[in-house]
């Protein structure tokens, strides 16, 4: 095989795709919704769901000011209204008003969750940590939304009836395929020293 070797990160995107999110903030009366690919679960004890996000970004400053977000799980069919959500700032557009965005305020949080979310989770800042250009908020997950049909009985995304949008870089997204379900191997891993 042929690699390419590249001396700077001018093309940041090797880790794509990465699950396409909304992330909802509220603060000073005023809603906003930003579209965010860099985002992952930091803790299953206490619950920690982490979104890295610009000082310059108009939610960097919502989520200082209220201590609270929502990250909205959405389907490949919003795609839509990721872009569109993606291509402006909540400084200068009412986006839940210019979009249509339909939605309610939490049930633990002010800020919205939103009804064409598949999952949502409700956050209360816990931490936020700063990595170069960006500030790393970290929140406690304080309420879970799904929608029923949306996850299999041992409560994974159901890949039958949702398809999840994944964001690819620049104005690229994409859905995912079926899964499969491949057993660990332990002896297998012992044998190549990789493992727990």
């Amino acid at each position: 095989m042929v690699r390419t070797l590249r001396n700077s990160a001018d093309s940041f995107y090797c880790h794509y795709p990465a699950g396409a999110t909304i992330v909802t903030s509220h603060a000073h009366s005023r809603d906003n919704a930003m579209a965010v690919a860099w985002h992952a679960a930091i803790s299953r004890q206490p619950p920690y769901y982490a979104v890295s996000i610009s000082p310059k970004r108009f939610t960097h400053g919502l989520i200082m000011e209220s201590g609270e977000f929502v990250v909205n799980f959405m389907p490949f069919e919003k795609g839509d209204l990721v872009a569109r959500v993606a291509g402006c700032s909540g400084r200068d557009v009412d986006k839940f008003s210019a979009f249509k965005i339909a939605g309610c305020q939490g049930s633990r949080v002010r800020a919205p969750v939103l009804a064409d979310a598949v999952a949502a989770y409700e956050c209360r800042l816990v931490g936020r940590h700063t990595y170069g250009d960006h500030d790393l908020f970290v929140g406690e997950v304080v309420a879970v939304h799904a929608e029923s049909s949306a996850l299999t009985d041992d409560g994974r995304v159901n890949l039958e009836k949702v398809r999840p949008i994944v964001y690819m870089g620049e104005d690229w997204y994409a859905t995912l395929g079926q899964p499969a379900h491949i057993e660990r191997q332990a002896r297998a891993g012992a044998a190549l020293g990789t493992g727990r």
